[in-house]
């Protein structure tokens, strides 16, 4: 099937093609009227010529509307006074549907509200068009290098027994008579398919019930999260260098044309390369409070905090060995002073903070049983987790990686409501 994309790239030049799709834009001078075509895979020029199509063609080019739908048929020309240097000559058009007169978005400023109450409209335009594009590079290169550096999938429920971050942030719904929770992360099941596989990974929605209104919080939102059998803490940091170095390259390879339209300079980007600058956790309180930076060791790092810590370094940065009392209690100690984790955040250059969080995790069935009693988690529910430890436990590491967040810092946004096609926050879960 002929395609926008095709006629751009200069494949179909002085070729007879037919294009379906979707008006943008309509003007007239003389006998001549240009249209601006959208297809899915690109916006192009076309124009109808009042003396070289049929009487009815010119008339129903007359009637489009923003948003029409329709085919037409002509011949590719070059034209390096059209947008992108090629247009299409009709000589025949079919008109699918009028759209209605009243198109709610027009050329003039809305506010935010206004156009998240109609995202299934906004995501139409170039701007929205060239960042969810971008987000479907960064999950395409996500899992082609797991895959590539043999990673299994292995799904992970959205319906889960037991809570695995935090029981404030849990979103509870009855489940036949009994109660469930919407996941917040795969990472416990993926860590049971390491036994089957070795190496793993799960990519799907979770769900955070965080009462909060920064711009990078989402209460639905996509992680992709491997786990290796095996991986020590190093290896774990070094898998999540490459596998970000990986995923900025393939964007700027195969995304430069919508970086453009979102103006993104891409200089820091081109600085990703491992290996990152990592600073401990105490390095981090003691630069903060440098800075007064109001914070205490033992204090979990805010937004504000990773903000001005990732403005400090040209790549991305590693913050590890947090206080294990702020941390996930599956999460290994550090032998060397047990106070503090095996764990690290990576925070992206340029001010946008955590976009992967992971750690070695806790494989002593004695240790984890203290840690779920410590954290004040009922032992009954985590039976199966504990079962991991019982029977063939190995030391092993993974991570999750947040597609929003990651969308979010390589187009230099600055609300991560647009990284997501249809974004849910607290006071928000319409259309």
């Amino acid at each position: 099937m002929m395609s926008v994309s095709d006629i751009l790239e200069g494949k179909l030049t002085e070729k007879e093609v037919e294009i379906k799709g979707w008006l943008v834009t309509k003007r007239s001078s003389g006998g001549v009227q240009f249209l601006s075509i959208r297809d899915g895979t690109g916006t192009v020029q076309a124009t109808i010529h009042k003396n070289e199509v049929a009487k009815k063609a010119f008339e129903d080019a007359d009637k489009l509307t923003q948003e029409s739908s329709l085919v037409i048929k002509g011949t590719v020309k070059e034209d390096k006074r059209a947008p992108g240097g090629y247009e299409v000559r009709i000589n025949d058009l079919h008109i699918i549907q009028i759209a209605a007169q009243d198109y709610p978005i027009g050329k003039k400023d809305h506010g935010i509200d206004f156009l998240l109450g109609y995202r299934h409209l906004w995501v139409r335009s170039p701007r929205q068009i060239a960042i969810l594009k971008i987000r479907a590079e960064v999950i395409k290169a996500c899992r082609d290098f797991l895959e590539e550096s043999g990673f299994t999938l292995t799904d992970s429920p959205i319906f889960t027994p037991a809570v695995a971050e935090g029981v404030a942030t849990l979103f509870e719904t009855p489940y036949f008579g009994e109660k469930a929770f919407l996941a917040q992360t795969g990472q416990l099941y993926v860590e049971a398919t390491i036994a089957a596989f070795g190496k793993v990974y799960c990519f799907g929605p979770t769900f955070r019930a965080e009462k909060s209104k920064t711009p990078r919080h989402l209460t639905e939102f996509w992680m992709v999260e491997p786990e290796a059998a095996f991986y020590t803490f190093e290896d774990n940091l070094k898998l999540q260098e490459e596998m970000i170095t990986y995923i900025v390259k393939k964007v700027l390879e195969n995304r430069s044309k919508e970086l453009e339209v979102l103006k993104r300079n891409v200089k820091p980007l081109k600085k990703v390369e491992p290996p990152f600058d990592r600073i401990s956790y105490t390095e981090a309180v003691n630069m903060l409070q440098k800075a007064k930076c109001p914070i205490q060791w033992g204090e979990d790092l805010g937004a504000p905090h990773e903000k001005f810590i990732s403005q400090k370094f040209e790549k991305p940065v590693f913050v590890h060995r947090y206080p294990t009392k702020v941390k996930a209690f599956y999460m290994q100690p550090d032998p060397q002073n047990p106070e503090v984790a095996l764990c690290a955040d990576l925070m992206a250059s340029e001010g946008y903070g955590e976009i992967i969080g992971g750690s070695e995790r806790i494989h002593d069935l004695k240790l984890l049983e203290q840690r779920l009693e410590e954290f004040g988690l009922p032992k009954k529910a985590y039976e199966w987790y504990l079962d991991l430890r019982r029977y063939g436990s190995v030391p092993h590491s993974g991570f999750g990686l947040g597609i929003e967040r990651v969308t979010l810092w390589i187009c230099k946004l600055k609300h991560i409501r647009e990284t997501i096609p249809f974004p849910r926050t607290i006071n928000r879960v319409y259309p």
